[in-house]
């Protein structure tokens, strides 16, 4: 079976990294390392894997990935691995599963953390696209709607009566993200945000938890836990991205929302600080062309380096929305390619910082990963990500060119959301029940 030996050229170099995996420690990770094995971040939930005994009729409705994977992995150990076992990888895309189908056995790869958001939204795992349904007990006030594709679908949900002042929110990351749908759902619940695009499906990053892969190695198959791509896949059957998926088609899921276009996007994202007490919540606003710019933004005073911010509008609005989830905000942005502004969020609202050369002053936080960090505050570099600059382009083709935010949370601050979240469910139990 022949493949390339290369990454293909279509995905960007931002979401590339070409690597080998040690054969005799093939459960080494060589990313998600920051996450996972730093950050801590728990991904026990994200999917499972299952021995399953499937007649060879079951696949013939089901898409056939294996050539696909072989030829967009970035882990030449996995494909190889693949290769050698003469395995044949199925996608059943109505519910998701993904089958590696082997000439002794078969193995189900079962997306569970997708399966509980959706039974919890709509109390059953609906299979096709559906129409918008009340979220009841779980969101009073607000309607869900499932919109079905070949990458896991997304979950959409709205007030019944939008205020057409509140921004949008977008989970473009969520099954990747731990805890940001929670993030979300607070938002909503607290009348912070008009609505919620929230991506269910794997963009090919989201690694194997531990206990996965131990059935894994019992059951012969040594996958290896990094760039877990060869399992879901990165990319769709013309070689794109699935990552995109939400940034690029943003007007077109704007378009199943009623009322006016939003004035604002918040996207939630979730990231692992630079120390395991990092509660700084960050805030990009670009950082490739189409680059910001900060007289928009309101009064802005430049002293040589020093920088003063008041802001105003949009970014003012985004701001405090986001001011009570720590007392730590950072707000960053580029203008050109070699200036950058890193500027702090004060008690009156104004931002002070500075500006200064991200060639020269942002280092990379782990050898071989795109996990940059700012030497001198120590702190995640975030405005290099290239599908923030997708979501700001197409967020300026709707009607009144929506401005973006891009924030990440760090793993503590998402922890105490989620917490925040269960005990507001308790709550509401409670009440209901008449205790």
């Amino acid at each position: 079976m022949a493949v390339e030996n290369h990454p293909p050229r279509k995905i960007s170099p931002l979401f590339v990294s070409d690597f080998t995996v040690d054969a005799a420690a093939p459960f080494e990770r060589h990313l998600n390392r920051l996450e996972v094995e730093i950050g801590g971040e728990d991904y026990r939930g994200l999917k499972r894997v299952e021995l399953v005994d499937l007649p060879s009729q079951a696949f013939a409705g089901m898409v056939d990935l294996t050539e696909r994977l072989l030829h967009s992995t970035q882990n030449h150990y996995n494909r190889q691995l693949l290769i050698d076992l003469h395995a044949r990888v199925y996608l059943d895309k109505r519910r998701y599963y993904v089958y590696y189908r082997l000439p002794e056995r078969t193995i189900r790869f079962v997306p569970s953390w997708r399966e509980q958001v959706l039974t919890r939204v709509f109390g059953y795992l609906p299979l096709e696209t559906c129409d918008w349904t009340p979220c009841g007990g779980l969101l009073p006030g607000f309607s869900s709607r499932y919109l079905a594709d070949e990458a896991g679908g997304s979950l959409l949900m709205q007030a019944d009566h939008p205020d057409p002042e509140l921004p949008l929110l977008t989970v473009s990351h969520g099954p990747y993200d731990p805890h940001t749908l929670e993030v979300a759902l607070y938002f909503l619940r607290e009348g912070r945000a008009r609505g919620a695009i929230i991506n269910l499906g794997f963009s090919g990053r989201e690694p194997l938890a531990d206990h996965n892969l131990q059935k894994l190695r019992a059951w012969g198959l040594p996958l290896n836990p990094s760039n877990i791509d060869v399992i879901y896949p990165y990319v769709d059957a013309n070689g794109h991205p699935y990552c995109y998926k939400q940034e690029e088609g943003l007007c077109g899921f704007v378009k199943q929302f009623s009322g006016s276009t939003p004035v604002l996007i918040v996207d939630v994202h979730g990231y692992v600080g630079t120390n395991l007490d990092d509660r700084r919540v960050i805030v990009g606003l670009g950082g490739l062309p189409p680059y910001p710019d900060p007289h928009k933004m309101g009064a802005l005073e430049v002293a040589g380096k020093q920088v003063r911010l008041d802001p105003a509008g949009r970014l003012r609005q985004g701001l405090k929305m986001i001011r009570e989830l720590s007392p730590e905000i950072v707000v960053q942005f580029c203008t050109d390619s070699h200036q950058g502004y890193q500027l702090e969020l004060q008690m009156d609202m104004s931002l002070h910082g500075r500006t200064f050369d991200p060639h020269q002053e942002v280092k990379s936080l782990l050898e071989g990963e795109e996990r940059n960090f700012l030497v001198q505050e120590n702190i995640r570099w975030l405005p290099s990500a290239g599908a923030n600059a997708l979501q700001r382009i197409q967020a300026c083709k709707l009607s009144n060119c929506a401005g973006c935010m891009h924030v990440e949370i760090p793993t503590l601050i998402r922890q105490r959301m989620a917490l925040r979240m269960k005990e507001m469910a308790i709550t509401d139990s409670l009440t209901s029940s008449g205790l």
